[in-house]
């Protein structure tokens, strides 16, 4: 091989070296070549696979594959170059420390995408079988592995480079201390997020709301930094995660039931039917279908108050759904009325009776 090189590179007069890198280059182009014409027909295969997983892992290997190729191509063709030239850059220590570093580097760019990948194929997967998933938690996960295959990375590329890892550290310790005085609010917000991600008051697609601040909608995204919450009239709202630790926050689309408490009043003029009306309107209120007498249920002449005789309703639907919540409760109310006015009697307004005295009559002067 090597003549046959000597004899080449005398014929088109460039020196054999010069021919070799040349060559090892080629070779590299090549094979990158040949290995996006393999990963094309492996992602196609993929993609008719029942599975997702094997997405992931070709989409994780496309790109730090033909990175490493490249690569490590460039660095034998310098190691080809090197004996010829008095240049720093090809310095057989360097050159070692570079084809060490573009291991490393390929290695956590794969482990990165591999690891979002994964998180994308998870979601996609329990989608397709129409199972519930938290893609907070899933997002959370994704984001801490990632940040854990950089670290270890960033350690691996700080060893290959014999750069002190305690003195780096000392040196991050300062800076930290430097830099967390001067972003308290982000890492307020950071470690905001993060309670929120443990102790989970709420999830993507819930409404939320503060009795504290003027926060009401539906939660779209939890970042590192802030929560993005639609408000009802469509309007985005962007909280800052560390406004979380010193509010309250309800979280309405975890109720069980929803509660239906009225004080429906009916004139002192028909006192007399105030029990058979209370009587009536409990057998409907346990008999209806679409509520929980489970839960407390009471039906009760409650109070004399000013105008009216006032009858106390409070009961549960079943249901949580804000339409059908307003549908149910409207039943009941229309059925309620129609009692009242089965019995004869009417709900009562504001009224006010003025009684006034005649005055009395004059006396007639001696007698």
């Amino acid at each position: 091989m090597n003549d046959y090189l000597k004899q080449l590179s005398t014929m088109i007069g460039i020196p054999g070296w010069v021919l070799t890198a040349f060559l090892i280059i080629l070779a590299a182009l090549l094979l990158e070549m040949l290995y996006r014409i393999f990963v094309g027909h492996l992602a196609r295969l993929a993609e008719k696979s029942a599975h997702l997983w094997d997405d992931a892992v070709v989409y994780a290997g496309r790109r730090p594959v033909s990175l490493l190729i490249w690569w490590q191509g460039l660095v034998m063709a310098a190691r080809v170059i090197a004996p010829h030239t008095e240049a720093i850059a090809f310095s057989a220590d360097l050159l070692n420390a570079l084809q060490q570093l573009g291991l490393v580097v390929a290695a956590t760019w794969f482990a990165f995408r591999l690891v979002t990948g994964f998180e994308n194929a998870f979601v996609a997967e329990k989608r397709k079988r129409d199972q519930s998933v938290d893609i907070t938690t899933v997002s959370v996960l994704g984001r801490i592995v990632r940040i854990a295959v950089i670290m270890t990375g960033a350690l691996t590329i700080l060893s290959i480079l014999e750069i002190p890892i305690s003195g780096f550290l000392a040196a991050g310790g300062v800076g930290g201390i430097a830099v967390g005085l001067a972003a308290r609010d982000l890492l307020a917000n950071f470690f905001g997020g993060f309670m929120v991600f443990m102790d989970r008051p709420f999830s993507v697609g819930d409404w939320v709301r503060s009795p504290d601040q003027n926060i009401e909608g539906t939660v779209e995204k939890i970042g590192w930094r802030m929560t993005t919450i639609r408000k009802f009239d469509k309007r985005p709202m962007y909280v800052p995660n560390a406004t979380f630790t010193t509010i309250t926050v309800e979280n309405p689309s975890r109720m069980t039931h929803r509660r239906i408490s009225e004080h429906i009043g009916i004139r002192y003029d028909d006192f007399a039917v105030v029990r058979p009306v209370v009587d009536a309107i409990r057998e409907m209120i346990l008999g209806h279908e679409e509520l929980d007498t489970s839960q407390t249920t009471m039906v009760h002449f409650d109070v004399y108050n000013a105008s009216s005789l006032d009858i106390m309703i409070y009961c549960f639907t079943k249901t949580t759904v804000w339409t059908e919540y307003h549908r149910v409760r409207e039943d009941v109310l229309l059925k309620i009325g129609e009692i009242i006015e089965a019995h004869g009697a009417e709900i009562a307004f504001p009224t006010r009776t003025l009684k006034i005295d005649s005055a009395p009559q004059p006396t007639e002067a001696g007698s």
